[in-house]
């Protein structure tokens, strides 16, 4: 069985908490910066797997992006086993693979489709992030 790359995308946060929080904008403030700041104050994040592709589809993959910003970006799974990518990112990386989607066959061009809908939904949801995981080894 080859490794997998596993795409996986936030679908929710909750809060480690006894009771329910008033619904007051400055709460609701306090709230979205627990949030930000993570784990630190006990928020755990639910991601859900939305795509995967063969280890050795996704370096031909990120083999079609042009030398930069974007192919740095997704090359970092290569070396770091998993990437983040947040609404900082989509802009970038979305006009990098739009610029290219056209020339890609398959199954190039479903996955550059499917990683494109994740960014629009990043984009709509800011709160919401992408995953990208390359498979754990044993040792």
């Amino acid at each position: 069985m080859p490794d997998l790359v596993t795409f996986h995308v936030l679908t929710r946060k909750f809060l480690e908490e006894d009771k329910d929080i008033p619904p007051s904008e400055k709460v609701r403030q306090v709230m979205y910066y627990s949030l930000a700041i993570g784990h630190h104050v006990g928020v755990l994040d639910c991601l859900k797997k939305v795509m995967e592709c063969p280890l050795s589809e996704y370096e031909t993959w990120i083999e079609e992006l042009p030398e930069g910003e974007a192919r740095r970006k997704m090359a970092g799974l290569l070396k770091f086993g998993e990437i983040f990518i947040d609404s900082t990112y989509v802009d970038m990386l979305g006009g990098a693979w739009s610029e290219i989607k056209h020339r890609l066959g398959e199954p190039f061009k479903g996955l550059t489709g499917g990683f494109l809908e994740i960014l629009a939904a990043i984009a709509k949801e800011p709160a919401m992030y992408l995953m990208i995981k390359l498979p754990k080894r044993m040792t």
